[in-house]
């Protein structure tokens, strides 16, 4: 399980608070929903999770144990991200960036072997991109590059993915890919997740619950379906919304009729 204990941060020590005072349990298998406007403070509540940026005050567990005091390379092996955005400095195939995700579990010098290989190909096949896998990564469309990004954190063999703006800037056939993808790999290989997303349509098809933040502190927390009201949408985004359950596939819609004042 990965917690979150009355953790703060702030980017300077004379700055604001950028997460303030959230508190939060990820359970294993849980895939868990992070809403808020921007500058809420959910990247960097990401960040914090991962391990990339340490606390100003309480602490981030992961199994019980404070997440500063292990190792690097320990974390990578038991936390995958996904960031938003994925630059590269040199060309690589898609293979190649998957790969990328066994790095946590090679010794010093040392080289992929015949294992690492096929769990970076199984990765590629579990994200529908096997057949990707010679193709250039500058040289795939979004919904690819995400979906190689997403199979390079499998490849990590860690159970537990913390993702970023999963499906910014795809349109909507690589939207729906991305999401069934990823509710796949939560029901079928108990991957636990933690979503970091604007899209509430997403959030509210897929997230088992939800974490709502504004100014870096959480507004509300629990169920999809208790959190997800159009009273907590107008608190989180100052937005009238109509809220309700889709005839066809059962999922919550959330469709936005007005901005209100605060």
């Amino acid at each position: 399980m990965l917690s979150a204990d009355h953790v703060s941060f702030r980017y300077a020590a004379d700055g604001p608070l950028v997460v303030d005072d959230v508190t939060l349990r990820l359970a294993d298998g849980a895939l868990v929903g992070i809403l808020g406007p921007n500058g809420s403070g959910k990247t960097t509540l990401l960040r914090l999770l991962s391990g990339t940026r340490r606390p100003s005050a309480g602490q981030v567990l992961l199994g019980g144990q404070p997440l500063d005091r292990m190792s690097r390379r320990d974390v990578a092996r038991r936390i995958a991200v996904v960031p938003q955005e994925t630059e590269l400095a040199f060309e690589y195939s898609a293979i190649e960036i998957v790969l990328m995700g066994r790095h946590p579990h090679l010794g010093v010098f040392t080289v992929e072997g015949p294992d690492d290989i096929r769990i970076a190909r199984e990765a590629l096949t579990a994200t529908g991109t096997a057949d990707l896998a010679d193709r250039p990564f500058h040289e795939l469309s979004g919904g690819e590059k995400q979906r190689v990004v997403i199979a390079a954190a499998l490849a990590q063999s860690a159970g537990l993915l913390l993702l970023d703006e999963p499906t910014a800037s795809l349109d909507l056939g690589y939207q729906l890919e991305v999401s069934s993808l990823l509710q796949r790999l939560n029901q079928q290989q108990g991957v636990t997740m933690a979503i970091s997303t604007h899209d509430l349509n997403l959030a509210a098809s897929i997230c088992q619950e939800l974490i709502l933040m504004r100014d870096g502190r959480v507004l509300a927390t629990g169920p999809t379906n208790e959190v997800l009201t159009p009273e907590n949408l107008q608190r989180l985004y100052d937005v009238e919304a109509d809220v309700h359950i889709h005839g066809d596939t059962g999922h919550m819609t959330v469709v936005p009729v007005r901005r209100v004042a605060r």
